[in-house]
């Protein structure tokens, strides 16, 4: 039987190929885009996805996030290879850690919050999965933005329709 961290580490691996193949595919000419005036920008969202694996160095690492003491300040990724290029980055970060852990840290909790305000506390092995969650939730918004942009778009779990010829 392999281990949570194990188990991790192969699905993060899985998923570190699909997240990178959509960032690359982000246009430096439509960061502004939304495609509706409640979305974040295309710009702001693919830097989001690409800052995600700092959640899970942060949930083996840390007990918590303070937006009052640590407000979130992203990167400014200004096209596909600075995207790709700061994933990557968090990617190694995160996968050093995952090597350095073991199961026990998955029981400790993990709280994010804002000065008294707790807007989630949970078992780190619930805030890996959660950053796991959001990694794909966030990028298949992307798949969305990049149709909407007439993108082709790259299989992750199998073949796209753009791939498959549909």
């Amino acid at each position: 039987m392999i281990t949570f961290i194990e188990a991790f580490q192969q699905e993060f691996a899985h998923e570190i190929i699909g997240t990178q193949k959509m960032l690359a595919l982000v246009p430096a000419d439509k960061m502004d885009y939304k495609p509706h005036p409640k979305n974040m920008s295309l710009k702001d969202l693919a830097t989001h996805i690409a800052d995600l694996p700092t959640w899970i160095t942060m949930g083996l690492t840390t007990d918590e996030l303070d937006f009052a003491t640590a407000p979130y300040n992203p990167k400014d990724c200004k096209n596909a290879e600075e995207l790709v290029a700061y994933f990557i980055s968090n990617v190694a970060a995160a996968q050093a850690h995952f090597a350095n852990s073991s199961d026990a840290i998955l029981e400790e909790k993990w709280t994010l919050r804002n000065g008294e305000i707790i807007y989630m506390q949970q078992s780190k092995l619930m805030t890996i999965r959660h950053a796991y969650c959001q990694m794909v939730h966030h990028r298949a918004q992307l798949g969305m933005y990049l149709r909407l942009l007439n993108i082709a778009i790259p299989g992750v779990y199998g073949p796209s329709a753009d791939e498959s010829g549909m």
